[in-house]
């Protein structure tokens, strides 16, 4: 094509340019249908909206105030569940990471198991060495990368035989790693016991499982680990949690800070539950966390929820959020 015919065709190009817009004009709005606002649903109203916080005003004038849109409104319908899971002596299942026990709400947990609300906790393996290194020197979390360069990360001598030579006493007795743990610090003189999620579940007789992922968990890296005894632990605990989800009708399961672990534990569990022929549909899931992650988003929220019931996703920083769920709990118990 020779720089002559280029020309040519840009000319045509711009002639039929020019004749589509002569084609078309400003629209007409004149005969526009419309109708009065009065007759619209609307989604926000006024009387939705949040109440000035005066100084001297109680906690639950506080809750009272926030306004009922949003993740504020999702917050006041998980504690109603929670409530009613509890008034109708339903389930109420915390499946959680090792973060919560990190910053510090082991105690608010504990609280939750002593009122009967919390009727069954699952966790990741990390959850038994933050909880026996609080009961037993009321401090944990090392500092992984400074820890990382010199390789002693993951080598305190304590938590590694203890917890190991706990996690093997309680196979001989035929439990699991939650119950297995949890014995073994209520039978201990540790000065921080009463700290102990497990500890209380020991002693509160309540389902207490852990799902590990070997290889995962500074225990494992120790001489003392031993597989068998971790994986044959663990299996009993899923079998034990699984038994738990199959009364989960009507109940609560919380994700609180879990991204991978405990919600593929959750779903398998659950498949379980309703292969056996348990009717597991209507209850409500509610996910906890900082980042909605995939899986929690998937399996805790979107698929079991599928047939009935309804869910949840929260999101905000442990710290802050589950106190403020727990404070809530208690304002509606009275």
């Amino acid at each position: 094509m020779t720089k002559k015919d280029t020309i040519n065709l840009n000319r045509k190009s711009i002639f039929m340019l020019k004749l589509l817009g002569m084609k078309y004009k400003q629209i007409d709005l004149s005969r526009l249908k419309t109708y009065s606002i009065k007759d619209r649903s609307s989604k926000v109203s006024a009387e939705k909206s949040a109440i000035v916080h005066k100084k001297d005003n109680s906690f639950k004038e506080f809750i009272e105030g926030l306004p009922d849109f949003l993740a504020a409104h999702d917050l006041k319908a998980v504690v109603q569940s929670i409530i009613k899971a509890y008034k109708n002596k339903r389930p109420v299942i915390l499946g959680m990471g090792a973060h919560p026990i990190k910053v510090g709400l082991s105690p608010l947990i504990i609280d939750l198991m002593q009122r009967g609300v919390l009727t069954s906790i699952a966790t990741n393996g990390a959850c038994i060495i933050h909880d026996f290194e609080i009961s037993y020197i009321g401090q944990t979390s090392e500092d992984v990368a400074k820890e990382l360069c010199t390789g002693t990360f993951g080598m305190a001598k304590e938590t590694g035989q203890m917890l190991n030579n706990a996690i093997k006493n309680g196979i001989k007795n035929n439990d699991g790693i939650g119950r297995s743990i949890g014995e073994f610090i209520e039978s201990s003189d540790f000065a921080f016991k009463d700290r102990s999620i497990f500890r209380t579940a020991y002693i509160l007789n309540i389902p207490a499982t852990v799902h590990v992922a070997i290889g995962a968990d500074i225990i494992h890296m120790h001489p003392q680990a031993d597989g068998a005894s971790i994986g044959e632990g663990s299996l009993k605990d899923f079998r034990l949690f699984t038994s738990v989800v199959a009364d989960l009708e009507g109940g609560v399961y919380i994700n609180l800070g879990s991204a991978v672990i405990l919600p593929e534990v959750f779903l398998k569990a659950l498949t379980i539950a309703r292969n056996l022929g348990n009717k597991v549909e209507e209850f409500t899931t509610v996910n906890m966390d900082f980042i909605q992650h995939y899986r929690p988003r998937e399996n805790v929220l979107k698929r079991p929820t599928m047939i009935k019931g309804q869910c949840f996703a929260l999101t905000g920083h442990h710290e802050i959020m589950f106190p403020l769920l727990c404070a809530m709990i208690i304002e509606e118990l009275g």
